[in-house]
C-alpha cells in the first residue's frame, strides 16, 4: 500500500495565464480567507488556484492545480477537492461581478476524473441575479478541452451586517496573529 511518504513530491507548475487574462483577487480585502481550504496559501501538495478576468468580459477564469494531497481514486483528485474548487470559483464569479454572496446550493456534475498534477482551467460566470439570489455556472477543463466537471450555484447576497461581521472577524484574527490582543 502506498502512503504519502513514498509518493513523489509534485511541484506545482508556474501559473501561466492566457495572453488576454488579467490576474484579480475576487474577494475583497478585509474579508478574504487567509487560510482558505482552496486558495489560502497551499503547501504545494494540495491545491493551488489563481483567478483572472478577460476585460471587458465579466467572466472569471482561472487555473486550478491538484496536488497529491487531493488524491481520491489512485492517481486522481478526490471529488470533494474538485467540488471545493468549483464551489469557490462559482462564488468568486459572483464576488468579481460585485455581488457579496455565500453559496447556498451547489451542484457539480463530474464528467471525468481529474488526474493528479493537472493544471486545469476553469471558467465561471453570473448567469442571472434575482433580488438577493445570484445564479452562477461554470466548468473545469483540461488543457485539451476535456470537461472534468460542470457546476451551478445558487448564491445569496449577504446583508451589510453579515459583511461587517466577516470584516471584524478578519481583522480580529490578524490582530491576534500579530500579537495585538485577543
Amino acid at each position: 500500500m502506498s502512503t504519502s511518504v513514498d509518493r513523489p513530491l509534485m511541484a506545482a507548475p508556474a501559473i501561466v495565464p492566457e495572453p488576454d487574462w488579467v490576474e484579480i483577487e475576487p474577494f475583497p480585502r478585509g474579508i478574504e480567507a487567509e487560510n482558505s481550504f482552496v486558495s489560502g496559501g497551499p503547501s504545494g501538495r494540495r491545491l493551488r488556484v489563481a483567478y483572472f478576468q478577460r476585460p471587458p468580459d465579466l467572466r472569471l477564469f482561472g487555473r486550478a492545480w491538484f496536488g497529491v494531497e487531493t488524491e481520491g481514486p489512485p492517481g486522481h483528485a478526490h471529488g470533494g477537492a474538485v467540488a471545493a474548487v468549483m464551489d469557490e470559483a462559482l462564488g468568486a464569479a459572483a464576488w468579481a461581478a460585485g455581488h457579496a454572496i455565500v453559496v447556498a446550493h451547489l451542484e457539480v456534475d463530474f464528467r471525468t476524473m481529474v488526474p493528479l498534477g493537472v493544471d486545469a482551467t476553469f471558467e465561471t460566470w453570473v448567469e442571472r441575479a434575482e433580488g438577493r439570489k445570484v445564479f452562477t455556472r461554470g466548468s473545469l477543463r483540461g488543457h485539451d478541452g476535456e470537461v472534468f466537471a460542470e457546476g451551478r450555484a445558487l448564491c445569496i447576497v449577504l446583508a451589510d451586517e453579515h459583511i461587517e461581521k466577516l470584516r471584524a472577524a478578519h481583522w480580529a484574527r490578524r490582530a491576534r496573529a500579530s500579537g495585538g490582543g485577543g
